[in-house]
């Protein structure tokens, strides 16, 4: 589900890493890669909370990442994510992914790169698997997350008993 949100940009332009987050965002948009913030940031821009930290999830693989970017540390590169520094900022910008299995019930062997919708899949809870677009001011709710924060309910995305193993 897309939905415009403008109102929760009040809060986000008052978070101190606003700017890196725009600007990391215009940059990879303009290059035709789709960047979105992701996950507790939105849930608690939806509450009208100003969010701890702004993690960015885009369709740009680690590789496109560190090419557009000039400060990026690799943090987890084989696992989609690399952070970029901007003007003392460092925020995590992660590629789409599945999670392939796992060992350990943890940490999975490999992922897979996919679309927004399927990385949606393999977060933890409905109200942690938003992506916002501040620049259109689009909300992207693909496991009903929104509602859930409505109803105030924690509902795990998909099976519960494997996504809580995994936590």
């Amino acid at each position: 589900m897309r939905e415009n949100k403008p109102s929760l940009l009040k809060n986000l332009h008052q978070h101190p890493q606003w700017t890196a987050a725009e600007f990391i965002l215009k940059k990879l948009q303009g290059k035709g890669f789709e960047a979105l913030l992701a996950g507790g940031a939105v849930r608690d821009l939806l509450l009208g909370l100003i969010p701890g930290d702004l993690d960015i999830a885009t369709s740009a693989k680690p590789d496109d990442v560190e090419a557009l970017f000039p400060h990026t540390i690799a943090v987890g590169k084989a696992f989609g994510v690399v952070r970029v520094v901007h003007e003392g900022h460092c925020l995590e910008v992660a590629t789409y992914r599945r999670d392939l299995e796992s060992k350990d019930g943890r940490r999975p062997i490999g992922i897979e790169f996919v679309e927004r919708a399927e990385d949606a899949k393999r977060r933890d809870f409905t109200i942690n698997a938003l992506f916002y677009d501040p620049l259109s001011t689009i909300l992207y709710d693909d496991v009903s997350g929104q509602e859930d924060l409505t109803k105030k309910i924690l509902r795990c995305v998909g099976n519960p008993f494997e996504r809580l193993q995994e936590d």
